[in-house]
């Protein structure tokens, strides 16, 4: 059965929000989330009026991390462990790939598991209470590939090595000083925040939204100058609906209502 600890919500026209929900552990994922997070967002992608997703925890917490208790029997064996990661890596790619912007809502802890969710967001929005760390060295791991590449395209190289290496955690403020959050607000300000960040979100152009996420993408992956996709992605719009919407708007002297 999927997990009720992940939960997709409508908040108001073009605006969902996932919400991981395990509270007694500080929102820690277990193994049924992991798995269960491709799905969650494919239904979510699949909402006609989406046009932003935001992404928080259940209470005082975004997410510890992968659940601990779990741990003597997910990790029991090479084999055993290969498929737990593999369905790590699976819900963080889903929300990585995630074709509309991600805004990560960060209360309190943001660790291990729980920094790799927002760093697999495009936007991350945090409260003063927010603490950071990233802590495989504290358990004798090594971490993912894919995921130390998010860290380092958001933070820099020199400061993804000084976050492996000593296990440190960071404020909010520190976390924002060094790229890892976007905004730093006050706890009371930050629902507001967000909500409004994403309200701007649902008044733009879903289409450009889209392919910029596919541009992003295609940059991440190695690829520097145009190349013929890109191209055609850049020309399509010309003659799209949005486009047609946007410049009749502007000539209107009026705001563009895009779908």
């Amino acid at each position: 059965m999927p997990t009720q600890n992940l939960q997709l919500n409508p908040i108001e026209p073009g605006i969902y929000e996932l919400v991981i929900s395990q509270p007694s552990k500080r929102n820690a994922l277990n193994a049924q989330m992991w798995s269960d997070l491709p799905v969650i967002l494919k239904n979510a992608q699949q909402k006609p009026d989406i046009k932003a997703l935001i992404i928080r925890g259940d209470g005082e917490h975004f997410a510890s991390g992968a659940d601990i208790s779990e741990f003597e029997t997910l990790y029991a064996s090479r084999e055993s462990s290969r498929k737990i990661s593999e369905y790590i890596s699976a819900g963080f790619a889903a929300l990585a790939d995630f074709p509309l912007p991600t805004i990560a809502m960060i209360r309190g802890a943001c660790v291990g598991g729980g920094c790799g969710v927002a760093l697999c967001c495009d936007i991350r929005f945090a409260d003063n209470t927010a603490k950071f760390a990233v802590t495989p060295a504290k358990l004798g791991l090594v971490y993912p590939f894919a995921d130390l590449q998010r860290l380092i395209e958001t933070v820099g190289i020199s400061n993804a090595k000084d976050l492996i290496f000593s296990a440190r955690a960071l404020n909010a403020k520190k976390a924002e000083k060094m790229g890892l959050v976007n905004k730093r607000l006050k706890p009371d300000d930050l629902h507001k925040c967000v909500l409004d960040y994403a309200r701007q979100i649902t008044t733009l152009s879903k289409q450009s939204a889209r392919i910029h996420k596919k541009m992003f993408a295609a940059y991440q992956q190695g690829q520097f100058g145009e190349n013929a996709q890109t191209m055609d992605w850049f020309l399509d719009g010309f003659v799209s609906d949005d486009f047609k919407e946007g410049y009749r708007a502007f000539l209107e002297k009026r705001k563009p209502q895009f779908k």
